[in-house]
């Protein structure tokens, strides 16, 4: 009779120093990520304010999904986009700040109101890509 020794088998939660060295990796890489894109952001914001624009007002509006939310979206907001976008131009031309002429104005840099459109209808293309997909021949 062959006797053989069972190998043993590592608890469920141990983990092989493969496996912890890269989750090490994993955190350090999301803590220096986190940290450069809050510096970004803040960045971001600050040469924004200068000129009185919103993140949505630099999207490309000749991308797809971003033009048509542009397209359903509230005219107040199509509007208010084409206002700051003229002044932000003419600010620049004459090099100068918002801040220049309105330095008490509050301003709403990150405000979302495209974005949740621009998400479904991502989502929706996705979607309707995945339904259709064996139509592709």
């Amino acid at each position: 009779q062959l006797q053989t020794t069972p190998t043993p088998q590592p608890h469920p939660t141990q983990h092989s120093p493969s496996i912890l060295s890269t989750m090490a990796l994993r955190m350090v890489y999301d803590k220096a990520m986190s940290f450069a894109a809050k510096q970004y952001g803040t960045v971001l914001g600050n040469q924004l304010s200068q000129y009185g624009l919103r993140y949505e007002d630099i999207l490309n509006e000749d991308e797809k999904d971003i033009g048509e939310a542009l397209q359903l979206a509230d005219p107040d907001v199509r509007t208010g986009r084409t206002r700051r976008l003229k002044r932000a131009i003419d600010l620049s031309y004459k090099r100068k700040s918002l801040h220049d002429y309105a330095p008490h104005m509050q301003l709403e840099t990150f405000k979302a109101e495209l974005v949740p459109d621009i998400i479904k209808i991502s989502a929706r293309n996705v979607e309707y890509a995945q339904l259709n997909a064996h139509n592709k021949q």
